[in-house]
């Protein structure tokens, strides 16, 4: 087993594939075109957020990007399966992205859990270490 990659690398080779996939989609009329624009968003909107994350000026502006990004991931998996469902598009590509959004879902939401409980110890931590107001 190889090393496991970094987010952002991950997000953005994920968004890669959604430009590829979605290409094939652009090229078929109707239906499909749109819901393979709205996936085309959602889907590249994740690596964004995740890079935006990066350059946060704060712990809470950090969970907020990494906050968009899931929703943006959740997004993406409900087109997914929307295009499997519908008939439209269930091909070994689309399942493959659909579970690579799946697993980027959650490594996000894990990342957002840990650094909330991160900011709760150091916060904690200060209130010990805050000498008391004598009065």
């Amino acid at each position: 087993m190889g090393k496991p990659q970094d987010i952002k690398e991950r997000t953005f080779d994920f968004a890669l594939e959604i430009v590829r996939f979605c290409r094939t989609l652009d090229s078929k009329p109707g239906t499909i075109r749109s819901l393979g624009r709205q996936l085309l968003r959602s889907g590249t909107s994740i690596g964004a957020n995740v890079q935006e994350a990066q350059a946060g000026q704060s712990r809470a502006d950090f969970v907020s990007k990494y906050s968009i990004a899931l929703k943006e991931a959740r997004e993406t998996i409900y087109w997914l399966r929307l295009l499997g469902g519908s008939g439209l598009a269930m091909d070994g590509d689309s399942k493959t992205l659909l579970h690579e959004a799946d697993e980027t879902a959650r490594i996000i939401g894990s990342i957002i859990v840990n650094t909330k409980k991160i900011s709760k110890k150091v916060k904690d931590l200060g209130r010990k270490l805050k000498p008391a107001n004598k009065s």
